[in-house]
């Protein structure tokens, strides 16, 4: 594969998803400013132990 001939293709692909990960980084931020922090009583909280057996891949 020559990737002289692809140099373009790969620009685009890469402008594309940089693009969109900066969109979507700054979307997550300003939702995550926006959303209202939960109080939570820690009483009212409920904890779940799971106990069991390690599995292991030996035969």
């Amino acid at each position: 594969m020559n990737i002289a001939k692809n140099m373009e293709v790969i620009f685009l692909a890469a402008t594309v998803l940089l693009g969109s990960y900066a969109y979507t980084s700054s979307a997550a931020q300003k939702a995550a400013a926006l959303a209202p922090i939960a109080q939570v009583n820690q009483a009212d909280v409920q904890v779940v132990l799971v106990k069991g057996h390690r599995l292991t891949a030996k035969a």
